[in-house]
């Protein structure tokens, strides 16, 4: 499994929404509202064999209310 971090801004007075929705669809491992340019963060660990697009666009990606991600691809854990 690959880990990566996907940072969601949401239409204002929807983060609660989006955060519901996303719990909803059983994908992130842990999910936490965050402070700055993004409301939410959530840590995804997507399967060797999938394409990372792909497996985030089909996903997470169509919820109402989400205005913009930022994901963040890891490589190595020290």
């Amino acid at each position: 499994m690959r880990c990566v971090f996907v940072q969601f801004r949401c239409v204002p007075g929807k983060t609660y929404e989006v955060a519901d929705a996303i719990y909803d669809r059983e994908v992130v491992s842990e999910l936490y509202s965050t402070s700055g340019d993004y409301d939410l963060i959530a840590k995804i660990y997507v399967p060797e064999d999938e394409d990372v697009g792909h497996f985030l666009s089909s996903r997470l990606f169509d919820i109402p209310g989400i205005q913009r991600t930022l994901t963040t691809m890891t490589f190595k854990a020290f």
